[in-house]
């Protein structure tokens, strides 16, 4: 856990404790607001927050969460949301699922979509934008030439605010896995060893807050959602409902994409097509 150094006394802080009532209060506030199960999460949030709080005026996690509770401030929302989640992606994450996308779904989308050559793609939960990044290239890299003439821009949201301001940089360390010929294609080389995403391939994705847990009103309907490593922190009422929202934003025909990691309740009305991999 944390601890914090006293700058009066100079001694260490432990953290904060916090009461039942008001982890409740907290932790029932975050899920209803936000979908993410947080109930068995009382040790990381005590580790992640106190010294935090500290920092920001607070002496106890009851005036916080009174204060997060009676204002909804979205500063400290977001806060607490950049804090108890984690924002892990990478490049050619789960690669044998891009292959996939690549080899079987791209080229089913292509051929339905030759008269207006338009694509409709969302990522869902996109953390730092690795992952609409990483779809775009793999479209361009299929309709090389031709990319010119397609509409392929994708919808990229994310809850965490800092997230999204770190993916529209588009600046990353890169991994070693990235297919030949990637790295000069889509990136251009800084001097500090960061690679940053290529001009066509940012304007290639767009960017938005959003919250799962509200409403999907988007203008159009989805080609295919990719939502992977998002529902991990839902409980399966949430996560439910959620793929119900995503089924209705769905074309018919359309696809959704999942992690490995995950599973789609039984009951679930896409069908599946392969591993993490399903159709409406």
């Amino acid at each position: 856990m944390s601890e914090q150094l006293n700058q009066v006394s100079g001694t260490l802080l432990g953290p904060m404790e916090i009461s039942d009532i008001d982890f409740r209060r907290l932790t029932t506030f975050i899920q209803s607001t936000y979908g993410i199960n947080l109930v068995q999460k009382r040790q990381l949030i005590v580790g992640r927050l106190s010294a935090t709080l500290r920092q920001r005026g607070y002496n106890n996690f009851s005036d916080f969460v009174d204060h997060l509770l009676k204002n909804k401030d979205e500063e400290e929302i977001t806060l607490v949301l950049n804090k108890l989640t984690t924002n892990y992606t990478f490049f050619m994450r789960e690669k044998e699922h891009l292959d996939y996308f690549y080899q079987n779904i791209i080229p089913a989308l292509v051929k339905r979509h030759q008269r207006d050559k338009t694509l409709s793609i969302w990522s869902a939960g996109c953390s730092t934008g690795e992952e609409p990044y990483n779809i775009s290239m793999y479209l361009f890299d299929y309709l090389g030439a031709q990319a010119k003439n397609w509409d392929t821009r994708i919808l990229a949201t994310d809850i965490s605010n800092r997230a999204l301001t770190d993916a529209k940089k588009g600046i990353y360390q890169l991994p070693d896995t990235l297919p030949a010929g990637w790295k000069s294609k889509y990136f251009t080389a800084n001097g500090d060893g960061t690679h940053t995403v290529a001009p066509m391939i940012r304007d290639n994705v767009i960017f938005q807050t959003f919250n799962l847990m509200n409403p999907i009103q988007f203008k159009r309907k989805f080609d295919v959602i990719f939502c992977r490593n998002v529902m991990i922190y839902f409980d399966q009422p949430t996560k439910d409902a959620l793929v119900q929202r995503f089924y209705d934003a769905t074309v018919p025909g359309g696809y959704f994409l999942i992690s490995y990691s995950e599973n789609l309740s039984p009951k679930s009305p896409y069908k599946r097509l392969a591993p993490a991999t399903f159709q409406k």
